[in-house]
């Protein structure tokens, strides 16, 4: 069974999980693709609701039986990836699956799927608001901000790589475009 993908990427702090998360209470035949890591769950966060939090040990021996689609060290030593077994899920429902994934992952999966994705990058005004966002959240270490700040220069760089960049300078005017190429593309 297939259908079709959202892929929604982004530096870290650019805002694609609060769009994501507007888009999702709009749209119901939209369903969101849980992510694998090997990180440590950060503040609220849940296994099986956030993320499937594994170990590295687990993450590797999945990657091993073959049971992701795709999957990145992300940062040294902290992998994420899409299981085949969340694609199949939503897809059984008849549901148009969103992820939310770091800009490498967001780029594999539209290379693995193609015309049934549409992937859109989620573009910061610059890299001082990125930072300041960052700073905002008050979940990292001055020391992650600084590598996730880092990162995201070369992240930009790959924005080309999206059927559509957007800009969130205004989060309304951003979930509107966002939701605007999310209907095209579904009943294109």
């Amino acid at each position: 069974m297939t259908g079709k993908l959202i892929i929604f990427s982004a530096p870290s702090g650019s805002g694609k999980t609060t769009i994501v998360r507007q888009l999702l209470s709009r749209l119901p035949q939209l369903e969101f693709s849980i992510s694998a890591t090997s990180r440590q769950p950060r503040g609220t966060e849940q296994n099986g609701v956030d993320y499937f939090f594994l170990s590295q040990e687990e993450f590797h021996e999945r990657v091993s039986a073959g049971e992701f689609v795709e999957w990145e060290e992300v940062y040294n030593g902290t992998c994420y990836g899409t299981l085949r077994s969340e694609i199949e899920r939503i897809w059984q429902k008849g549901n148009t699956i969103i992820f939310d994934v770091d800009v490498m992952g967001g780029i594999n999966l539209k290379r693995i799927f193609g015309e049934q994705a549409c992937s859109i990058f989620i573009m910061p005004p610059s890299i001082q608001e990125l930072e300041k966002r960052l700073i905002g959240r008050a979940t990292d270490a001055p020391e992650v901000i600084a590598k996730r700040v880092a990162k995201a220069e070369f992240e930009l760089s790959k924005s080309t790589e999206f059927d559509h960049v957007v800009i969130n300078d205004d989060l309304t005017v951003a979930v509107e475009q966002t939701h605007n190429i999310i209907q095209n593309f579904i009943k294109g």
